[in-house]
């Protein structure tokens, strides 16, 4: 595993639920979102996927709630990837206020679907170092 790539993100107030704070669903939106920040940080773009005939996939994602976060609570979304060697990965993804405390920790298992096949590559590592500017981001 490499070192994590982060993104800040300000929470919303329409993001809020009834009680005030962040709706259970936007978590996966800040998780998603760093995710395609470093993806394009390491030189991907959808464009470039797309044209390559693949696109990644969310086949599993756990979210562990430790914290509330409120709107105007600055955070920081942390990104990485974990190898296995086979069709799959990992990526684990801290968000953390700036004052250190930890509000969500979400661990997802993903892929990379060829769009004409519509299986999983065998090596999903060899794509990203295929179509990636800098895979050290990835950890490879």
């Amino acid at each position: 595993m490499t070192e994590s790539f982060s993104v800040p993100v300000t929470v919303r107030g329409y993001e809020t639920d009834v009680q005030g704070h962040l709706n259970q669903a936007v978590y996966l939106n800040y998780a998603e979102h760093a995710r395609w920040a470093l993806l394009q940080a390491a030189g991907i773009s959808q464009t470039g996927l797309v044209s390559r005939g693949v696109g990644p996939v969310a086949l599993e994602t756990t979210i562990r709630y430790k914290r509330e976060l409120l709107a105007g609570d600055e955070v920081e979304v942390t990104c990485a990837f974990v190898w296995s060697g086979g069709k799959t990965f990992s990526i684990e993804q801290t968000i953390r206020r700036t004052d250190g405390t930890v509000a969500a920790e979400i661990t997802a298992v993903g892929g990379i679907l060829d769009l004409k096949e519509r299986k999983l590559v065998a090596r999903p590592d060899e794509i990203f170092k295929e179509l990636a500017s800098d895979p050290s981001l990835f950890g490879l």
